[in-house]
């Protein structure tokens, strides 16, 4: 089990490190190895909220998960999009912004530094709204009961969420943004334009995956009429099959793909704290990138959100934490290790949570579906 999924994981590092020893010497291989054990540790909470999602899909849209979304996060995000900004940014064609990169690597790296403000608004206001739709959302189990269960009764109010995420991105323009570390100067419009984008995004990649779910829900409601509940079941299992191989699953991958790059800025822009080669950034990241994916196919092969119930909330407390930490970096600068181990720490605690709950309950897991107002975590 654990080498048919970390397999490739294994193979893509023991190729790229052997690469980058042969290009750059031990130097660039030490550097590829930091970058992969960096983007590891940082992207750890998104392989969690990743495996909510994907269990959702069939065996066909997971294998594209790691095919056709690997070449998306390893050669988009960690190696075209820094190129890409570059060239909006500095207003040059996309063969420029590449000899820019290979020639003035220094100039380059001045470049996509100072769009961090913009990469930061947009990705920290898509993370915002994820986390602030779990935790205003009404769930069986509560891990931090003091806390989700009042926020579950606030969001009886339509639109709580979007209201609050564009509160937090005005008081990000006009305090953060006014006079931001990362290429100097008012970034107010800027910040203000790129976190609106975000959350159109979000709104809409997210609403339509959603619009999908739900109307397979109601077919599903429809074919199980009355039915007892193993057989609609197993009945549910089937249609979730057959519709999540089609518009369903087509666009909860979109609303994957956008949740990777979410995470991906800050390790992008973190990144250039250790090196300014595009290349051997795009080999280092993209490493650490397949065994997210990796642990991402694990965690749903496993059932390991079934059995440990509270990773899903330390995941998305995770998420707000990072969306936070986005947005107060576009003024002052913040260690990537700091952004890593607040992750850890509180997908740690909420697997902890779980194997005492487990432990509580008398049985391994719990795989046999939620149960309505199940004792919380905390």
């Amino acid at each position: 089990m654990l080498l048919k999924t970390f397999g490739w994981s294994f193979a893509v590092t023991v190729v790229g490190l052997a690469l980058a020893g042969v290009l750059w010497g031990w130097q660039g291989l030490a550097i590829v190895g930091i970058l992969s054990v960096l983007e590891i540790s940082v992207s750890f909470d998104n392989a969690v909220i990743n495996a909510g999602i994907l269990r959702k899909m069939n065996a066909f849209w997971q294998k594209i998960f790691l095919t056709v979304g690997i070449l998306i996060a390893v050669f988009g995000m960690r190696l075209v999009f820094p190129v890409v900004i570059v060239a909006i940014t500095a207003k040059l064609g996309p063969i420029e912004a590449v000899k820019l990169a290979l020639n003035d690597k220094a100039h380059y790296q001045e470049l996509v530094t100072s769009a961090h403000p913009a990469i930061a608004a947009f990705g920290g206001m898509f993370l915002l709204m994820i986390f602030l739709d779990f935790i205003f959302e009404e769930r069986d189990y509560k891990w931090l009961s003091w806390i989700e269960k009042p926020m579950a009764k606030m969001g009886k109010l339509d639109m709580l969420s979007v209201i609050i995420a564009l509160v937090a991105l005005l008081v990000t323009a006009m305090t953060v943004a006014t006079n931001v570390a990362h290429g100097g100067g008012d970034k107010t419009a800027t910040v203000l334009l790129a976190g609106v984008a975000g959350l159109i995004t979000y709104l809409v990649v997210g609403g339509i995956s959603g619009y999908f779910e739900d109307k397979l829900e109601d077919e599903e409601d429809e074919d199980e009429d009355g039915d007892e509940a193993t057989a609609a079941t197993a009945t549910k299992g089937a249609g979730s099959a057959l519709g999540l191989a089609g518009k369903a699953a087509f666009f909860l991958f979109l609303y994957l793909e956008v949740i990777d790059a979410s995470f991906s800025f800050d390790g992008v822009i973190g990144a250039f704290a250790i090196t300014n080669d595009i290349f051997m950034m795009a080999l280092g990241l993209g490493i650490g990138a397949m065994y997210i994916r990796s642990l991402t196919v694990f965690l749903v092969r496993k059932g390991t959100l079934d059995d440990y119930v509270y990773l899903e909330h330390g995941a998305h407390y995770a998420i707000g934490a990072l969306a936070v930490i986005l947005l107060i970096s576009i003024k002052y600068e913040i260690n990537e290790v700091i952004t890593g181990l607040i992750g850890v720490v509180l997908i740690g605690l909420s697997y902890a949570s779980s194997v005492v709950r487990n432990r509580r309950e008398g049985k391994p897991g719990d795989s046999a579906g939620a149960k309505p107002e199940v004792a919380s975590g905390v």
